[in-house]
This record gives structure tokens, C-alpha cells and sequence, in this order.
């Protein structure tokens, strides 16, 4: 069910429990027997697609070379998940369960915090700040962002593209890609 759900919810976001249902072969009922709620549904998805966000960086030798290719590697993961999965956008709008929402971003925050760190030990990025401040500044700015893409306001591609300026500002990096 929830690989359909996934699917559906992919190509249209706003999918309610009965197409959800369909796409997997089973009943609303059963559906709503598994999950309970469509927010429930949402949050096994973001779940889900977390699972599928931590694979790709892992895949991506987020610890190899200089911190900075890394972490516009990984800012390309997510976008390249975010385009993917639209129903990411209304997961930022729907009621979250704060620990659930805590414990799905930490391992991400945890993989930006090494890379920082990493980026500030070889002087790729401004020592000064706390690599954890940073790495919240920097997850902030991502969620902006996709708010901003979600309210039609950018594309994805210029969302990213500031993204990755705001996020070189923050760490100190050049614009043009390249540390300070």
C-alpha cells in the first residue's frame, strides 16, 4: 500500500484515500485500517522517501573530496527527490508530529553537520559559527526554498540556484561555487 501511495502521491499530490486505495488494489477500508488517518498516510510516505533521501547519499560519497562538492551534491539529492515527490510540499503545510518531523530530519542534519564541520577544518567555510547553528541555517534555507516553490513564487531550478547562493553566503563560500 504504501509503495502506492508513494507512487500516487507523486504524480498527484492532492490524492485522497480512495485513489490511494485504488492504486494499491485494496479497499479505503484497509487503508484507513493500516494508517487512520491521510496524515498518517503522509507521514509513512515522508518516511518513506527519507529512506529513499538517505540511500542516494550514501550512494553519493558525501565523504569524499572537498565539503563543499559534497554539500551541493547533497543539495542536488534533495532537489532532485523534492521534484520527484511533490507531495513534499504539502507535508510542509499539513499538521506534523514533532518528533516524527525531528527524528526524519535528523540524519540529514547530522550528515550536513559532519560536512560542515569538515568544510571548517580544511577552510572551506567560516570557522567562526557553531557547525550545528550552520547546518539549522542551512536546512532552514532549504525549506524556504520549497515554500517558495510550493507558493509558485520560483521554479525549482531558480529556487535551487538560490539556494545554493544563500547557502555559500551562510558558510562563507564564494558565490561562484568555490570557498573563500
Amino acid at each position: 500500500m504504501l509503495d502506492a501511495a508513494v507512487r500516487l502521491l507523486a504524480e498527484r499530490p492532492d490524492a485522497g484515500m480512495a485513489a490511494i486505495a485504488a492504486a494499491a488494489g485494496v479497499t479505503r477500508q484497509t487503508v484507513y485500517a493500516h494508517f487512520g488517518t491521510r496524515g498518517v498516510l503522509l507521514e509513512a510516505a515522508a518516511d518513506r522517501i527519507t529512506g529513499e533521501a538517505m540511500a542516494a547519499m550514501d550512494a553519493a560519497g558525501l565523504d569524499e573530496g572537498p565539503a563543499l562538492g559534497a554539500l551541493l551534491r547533497l543539495q542536488e539529492i534533495g532537489w532532485r527527490l523534492f521534484e520527484q515527490n511533490p507531495v513534499l510540499l504539502h507535508l510542509g503545510q499539513a499538521p506534523v508530529d514533532g518528533v516524527a518531523d525531528r527524528e526524519r530530519h535528523e540524519p540529514v542534519a547530522e550528515r550536513l553537520t559532519r560536512l560542515i564541520e569538515k568544510g571548517q577544518a580544511a577552510g572551506e567555510f567560516d570557522p567562526a559559527p557553531p557547525a550545528g547553528w550552520l547546518a539549522a541555517a542551512v536546512t532552514a534555507l532549504g525549506h524556504a526554498a520549497g515554500d517558495e516553490v510550493g507558493a509558485g513564487r520560483m521554479t525549482v531550478a531558480e529556487a535551487a540556484e538560490c539556494l545554493r547562493a544563500a547557502t555559500l553566503g551562510v558558510l562563507g563560500g564564494a558565490p561562484g561555487g568555490r570557498p573563500n
